[in-house]
């Protein structure tokens, strides 16, 4: 679902199965969109620009302000839908999250791997002067089965 949007009823109803999401959580969106092979399937572009699943303006309020999460994670390109553009406010993400303070992670992969919950996810970012961004590895920690 090129275009999915990820909507703070989506992540109630995923909170009435698994329990509430607790302040401090990262919230990573599994789509499994890191499985696409090649360039142009993962950007995914076409004539009226990129198209890739991310998230609601209001579910990223009720991620930051109400549940408080330390950030969100995608297996896209960037932390924004690819028609995030045309969104109110634009790129939602990176207004609405990046600017309450929150974090960020793009180009996951291996979510498919990760419980529902309890994963612990390490994420250490290069120290780079005035940068807004740094490539990392992240890595996550699973509870023994």
């Amino acid at each position: 679902y090129p275009d999915y949007i990820l909507t703070r009823e989506h992540v109630q109803a995923w909170e009435g199965v698994h329990g509430k999401i607790p302040a401090g959580a990262w919230l990573l969106l599994r789509t499994d969109w890191s499985k696409r092979e090649g360039k142009e399937a993962f950007l995914n572009a076409s004539e009226d620009g990129p198209h890739s699943p991310g998230f609601h303006p209001d579910c990223l309020r009720f991620l930051a302000h109400e549940r408080d999460v330390v950030g969100v994670g995608v297996e896209t390109v960037g932390t924004d839908a690819g028609q995030a553009g045309g969104f109110d406010p634009a790129f939602p993400a990176h207004n609405i999250m990046h600017g309450a303070g929150k974090l960020g992670l793009a180009s996951l992969c291996n979510l498919d791997k990760l419980p529902p919950t309890g994963a612990v996810i390490l994420a250490a970012p290069l120290k780079i002067v005035k940068g807004s961004g740094s490539p990392l590895r992240v890595l996550a920690l699973v509870p023994a089965a």
